[in-house]
């Protein structure tokens, strides 16, 4: 349910029943956002107030049971989104959004079943146990299970000095104001800026019928700055931005300035920028965002819901070469602070680091308790969803490659006549046959064993697993993105981060013509 609410005449009680019972959004002046839901102790309250009890889990649990399955867990969520946008030297907009909800999933055989209610009445819950339990297929037993859940000890990865939720909209602002003054003064042909600020805080519990009951808190930050430049009739457009789970302070070094400063520099290189030279080409992946690549061409074909079902290229391969030498490919989400991890999944599993390739060798794949139950493996902590109206599948957290020994200069140097990747925008792969076309937004010809010209509307075509295979040379300058990543699949978007040493490809088709494609950039 959504709702539009005025705050005129709406009581502190009205208030809260509203919101209790779905997703309310304002757009609103900066100072009543500030003085309703941003503040982070009175955000712990409302879940405490809302949250169902230990009791209630259980309950649910045995219901969703009641016709025999297998398994069953219950997902509580509570979440708080605000944001701030600039454009036009105004602040366009602020906006705090609620969403509150609980998901119910039965899971027996390979059928699941999944019912939500944003009406946490335990009538309501009840029904959507029921729902789950249906829909799984069994016959109704005539008994409830007796379910027993405990608390699990979770350990918070991501320290927060300055939660973003405690901070005043005005300060928020300011960091936008900072950016865009910084982008005007930073090159006279920008005609516009644009940029926004995104924080979130997520609350989630899950309970199950293994007995598990955990609890995780996640924050989300999030600075993003575009600008368009403009020379003669031509115009270019730079974008940069960054953030993770972080405080407010990650914005005293990760500065507006210095994200001004890289949105006008893309779009300037923009403008001096030949067309690309299309053909199978050598290519230099830079480090850090170019790892989308890695995550998009290879990550999703290592989830274990496409190998339990053979769509992908590496079903069955556990054990055999995919790779080059010195490749080691990780999924890794407890990494600190970084915005692909999470201390639990949406499974309530603890996330780790998950090695799926080690020196060209293929050695897992990414599971949630589904797919692991019926391949016969582990779950490894990659059962994620994108809120309680939905259900959990493999997906990625961190995912890199590990540094090799060479400097990059000596890696460009090794190059006569190639291509240097150095940021990607849209792009689109096949699982079933590893094909993919990226979308580049920065990238160079390499002429000589240096770094020429820029070039635009070049595209990356080419199939994951042989991509893997023509890997040459691994830079020892791994870095992860700025955080900016977002991942869709299957109509679920999760939060992700990406990262990969300069790594030099034998060949790579490079084609000459933009593409639309998927974005990995997402908000908060």
């Amino acid at each position: 349910m959504d709702s539009n609410l005025s705050l005129r005449g709406v009581s502190r009680r009205r208030f809260l029943l509203d919101t209790a019972r779905g997703t309310a959004v304002w757009v609103l002046a900066p100072s009543v956002i500030n003085s309703i839901l941003t503040n982070y102790a009175e955000a712990k309250e409302k879940v405490g107030l809302f949250e169902p009890s230990t009791d209630t889990y259980e309950k649910l649990i045995s219901v969703a049971l009641s016709r025999g399955g297998e398994f069953a867990d219950i997902y509580f969520q509570y979440s708080i989104l605000n944001g701030v946008t600039l454009e036009e030297n105004k602040i366009r907009q602020a906006q705090c959004g609620i969403s509150m909800g609980v998901g119910v999933r039965v899971i027996s055989g390979e059928k699941t079943g999944y019912a939500y209610s944003d009406d946490l009445s335990f009538e309501s819950l009840k029904k959507a146990a029921e729902v789950a339990s249906y829909i799984a297929g069994n016959v109704p037993t005539g008994k409830l299970t007796s379910v027993d859940v405990s608390p699990r000890k979770v350990k918070p990865i991501s320290p927060i000095n300055i939660n973003p939720n405690e901070v005043a909209v005005k300060e928020k602002s300011d960091l936008l104001w900072r950016a865009n003054k910084s982008a005007y003064e930073e090159d006279s042909r920008v005609i516009q800026v644009m940029g926004s600020f995104w924080d979130s805080l997520k609350h989630i519990t899950v309970a199950n019928s293994n007995g598990i009951l955990a609890k995780d808190q996640q924050i989300m930050t999030r600075l993003n700055v575009t600008v368009t430049v403009e020379e003669g009739e031509q115009r270019q457009n730079g974008y940069y931005g960054g953030g993770g789970r972080i405080g407010f302070d990650h914005f005293d070094k990760f500065t507006p300035e210095f994200v001004a400063r890289e949105a006008v520099r893309m779009a300037a290189t923009n403008l001096e920028a030949v067309e690309a030279p299309a053909g199978m080409q050598t290519v230099v992946l830079g480090n850090g965002w170019a790892g989308i690549l890695l995550h998009e061409a290879i990550g999703h074909g290592l989830e274990a819901d496409f190998n339990r079902k053979k769509t992908s290229l590496y079903s069955g391969r556990i054990g055999e070469k995919v790779a080059s030498d010195g490749v080691t490919v990780i999924d890794e989400g407890i990494i600190p602070n970084r915005r692909g991890s999470i201390s639990i999944d949406d499974e309530g599993e603890p996330t780790r680091k998950n090695i799926l390739i080690e020196d060209g060798v293929l050695r897992g794949y990414m599971c949630d308790h589904l797919n692991a139950k019926l391949m016969g493996l582990k779950p490894t902590g990659n059962g994620r969803r994108e809120s309680f109206k939905h259900y959990p599948m493999p997906r990625m957290t961190n995912t890199y490659m590990l540094p090799g020994k060479y400097d990059p200069r000596e890696i460009i140097e090794s190059v006569k006549s190639g291509f240097y990747a150095k940021s990607f925008g849209g792009g689109q792969v096949d699982i079933s046959n590893g094909n993919f076309v990226f979308q580049v937004t920065e990238g160079y010809l390499i002429e000589e064993g240096k770094i020429t010209r820029p070039v635009k509307g070049a595209n990356l075509i080419g199939v994951g697993p042989e991509i893997l295979s023509k890997v040459e040379m691994i830079g020892n300058d791994l870095e992860l993105d700025s955080g900016i990543g977002s991942c869709g699949k299957n109509g679920q978007t999760v939060p992700v981060g990406v990262g990969l040493p300069t790594t030099k490809i034998a060949s790579i088709t490079v084609g000459g013509t933009a593409i639309k494609g998927k974005s990995m950039i997402g908000n908060t």
